[in-house]
């Protein structure tokens, strides 16, 4: 005699749990997800093998364009971007009003003389966003404001960290002067940002 086969039953998924996980997953990562900051010039540094990370809290920046032009990025500190702006005015005898300590909070980083820090932070915000210096932050033999704002910012706090990224096709003097001005001022560790490049056997 046959054997009568069971009748199979369809299984049915409820797939609104997987969905709720998957939901909450991009939330997540949305939410902790660091995004990279905008970079002030096209700068493309120079490759090395390393792979060292550079710290992720407490770092100022110095960009050094092709042309020898440099930039500085103060710690994405508000307040503590206050207390610099208020140090580098009395170094440099001079007074910010609150509007101006407020956009100093927001810009992305230092591109001018401290001769026409204000009239660039009293600049609409797009306009600050867009502007592009052919000076930048001067740094040579005889001016070397880009060494006053990484001493004062160290004066904010001593525990800020320094990273320089320079253009592969920059001259080597204008970063040597840069080197000195750090060494002048005993200041002598800091990160060399650069390209990751592939490992050859």
């Amino acid at each position: 005699m046959a054997r009568i086969k069971p009748k199979r039953h369809g299984v049915a998924l409820d797939m609104t749990a997987m969905c709720d996980v998957t939901f909450l997953l991009l939330t997540f990562f949305i939410t902790t997800t660091q995004f990279k900051k905008p970079d002030v010039a096209q700068i493309k540094p120079p490759s090395s093998i390393s792979e060292k990370l550079l710290p992720d809290a407490s770092l100022m920046t110095v960009s050094v364009t092709s042309d020898g032009v440099f930039y500085f990025q103060p710690v994405e500190n508000g307040s503590e971007r206050m207390q610099l702006l208020d140090k580098m005015g009395a170094k440099y005898k001079m007074s910010f009003t609150n509007p101006e300590k407020v956009a100093f909070a927001k810009i992305e980083a230092v591109v001018v003389p401290m001769g026409q820090l204000k009239s660039f932070l009293n600049l609409p915000e797009q306009q600050r966003k867009a502007y592009k210096s052919k000076e930048g932050v001067p740094m040579d033999s005889t001016n070397k404001q880009l060494i006053d704002w990484v001493q004062q910012s160290l004066a904010v706090n001593p525990n800020y960290k320094l990273a320089i990224k320079g253009d592969v096709t920059t001259k080597y003097p204008k970063v040597k002067t840069l080197f000195e001005g750090l060494r002048d001022i005993d200041f002598l560790k800091f990160w060399l940002i650069t390209s990751q490049e592939t490992k050859t056997n």
